[in-house]
């Protein structure tokens, strides 16, 4: 029996708000985290991702409070990330309740994080976020940036996705930048050419914007699907793209409340 693929929404917090933008820009406020982590648990995510968007670019860390009064209120896998830059930033979020923690900014400046992380926890605690960027210079076409998307770092994509892998990372977050918040659909190009080299879960994320956009992912090669401004707008519902990826022949969980 396949197994069933997760449906996640995004919270992208900033000062203890939910935000969303289109590529990380023109941030809107869009809710309090831990009302809306509730009620999407509730709806029936499989999972929730928190993402602190502006952690890494004021230097410090992850609102330790906002994760440990969200996990109080969910009871589905919870991933945090952003300002994450050592084993005992882990280890903090992971005693505020949080099940899975996503590096990005600091796996890059210092790759030796993803195998510390993955030796003292196990690599399916350690999920690695790539905030991918179109790059005609770059070897795939695409390069990877840090500090939510405002800094290209010349990085090939698909070469650091192998190297992370090779470290340990158990599970990839891979975010579209030139989608991000557009609603034009997920970079399926993306997700086909990461799919080729990884063997962990791939998340698609950037781009969702209509019930048509989640079964291509998955055929590209997406094992979950994240969306943040379709959720937070009340455009889509949870249900609704479940019920999407059903008739697609997608398998999915489709009990509520858990």
């Amino acid at each position: 029996m396949a197994l069933a693929t997760r449906v996640i929404p995004c919270l992208d917090v900033a000062a203890g708000r939910v935000v969303k933008g289109v590529r990380f820009q023109g941030l809107e406020d869009a809710g309090d985290p831990v009302e809306l982590a509730a009620r999407y648990a509730e709806a029936g995510a499989d999972e929730i991702t928190f993402l602190d968007v502006t952690a890494t670019v004021e230097a410090r860390g992850t609102l330790l409070d906002t994760v440990r009064r969200t996990a109080e209120q969910v009871f589905v896998p919870l991933t945090v990330g952003g300002g994450v830059r050592s084993v005992d930033d882990v280890d903090r979020l992971l005693q505020s309740g949080a099940d899975k923690i996503g590096v990005n900014s600091a796996a890059i400046a210092r790759p030796d994080l993803i195998a510390e992380i993955a030796g003292r926890f196990g690599a399916q605690v350690c999920v690695l976020s790539l905030d991918v960027l179109h790059d005609p210079r770059s070897p795939s076409g695409w390069s990877v940036t840090t500090h939510g998307g405002r800094t290209s770092t010349g990085i090939d994509a698909i070469e650091w996705t192998t190297t992370a892998i090779g470290l340990g990372a158990g599970e990839l977050l891979l975010n579209s930048i030139d989608a991000d918040g557009t609603k034009a659909g997920y970079d399926l190009r993306l997700i086909e050419a990461v799919r080729e080299v990884s063997g962990v879960p791939l998340i698609a994320s950037g781009g969702a914007g209509g019930l048509e956009h989640f079964a291509p992912a998955v055929a590209a090669g997406a094992d979950a699907v994240l969306a943040a401004s379709v959720f937070h707008r009340g455009l889509l519902t949870i249900g609704q793209v479940k019920a999407a990826l059903a008739d697609a022949g997608v398998t999915v969980r489709r009990e509520t409340g858990r």
